[in-house]
């Protein structure tokens, strides 16, 4: 049984080979090194952005800040962080600034910077930007607050 495996493996092989063989042997081949790429029109200019400026997306830096509305209670190191003013300790605005500092507010108002997260785990955690506002007061309008 081995044997003949084999030798069905060798003679469907050999097939190809002549196969391949007989297409190169009627296949003409064009010559690349010949041909060379045409010269682009003198009328035809750049193509521009795909995107037009108007409808561009601005980067990270060139925003003041994003946010991000956190509901539930936020744990950070073990702990569940609080705000040190009211004791509210859930319902955050999470804001990441453009000098990647993290800040938190809570429902009343206050504001605290969080030494415990970082720029990084702002974007693991925070969805894709679906908005932009012009000012502090129209963004938290728009998250609820």
């Amino acid at each position: 049984m081995f044997f003949r495996r084999a030798r069905e493996d060798r003679a469907f092989r050999e097939a190809q080979r002549a196969g391949f063989a007989q297409l190169q042997a009627t296949q003409s081949w064009p010559d690349f090194s010949q041909q060379t790429a045409p010269a682009p029109a003198e009328e035809e200019a750049v193509a521009p952005d795909f995107v037009p400026p108007d409808l561009r997306v601005p980067s990270r830096q060139e925003v003041a800040g994003v946010m991000m509305r956190w509901l539930q209670p936020l744990v950070i190191g073990g702990g569940v962080r609080t705000c040190p003013e009211c004791g509210m300790y859930r319902d955050w605005i999470i804001s990441c600034m453009r000098d990647d500092s993290v800040w938190l507010r809570c429902r009343a108002g206050h504001e605290t910077k969080e030494p415990g997260l970082d720029a990084a785990w702002f974007n693991r955690h925070s969805g894709p930007v679906d908005r932009f506002h012009p000012t502090l007061e129209e963004c938290l309008r728009h998250l609820g607050h």
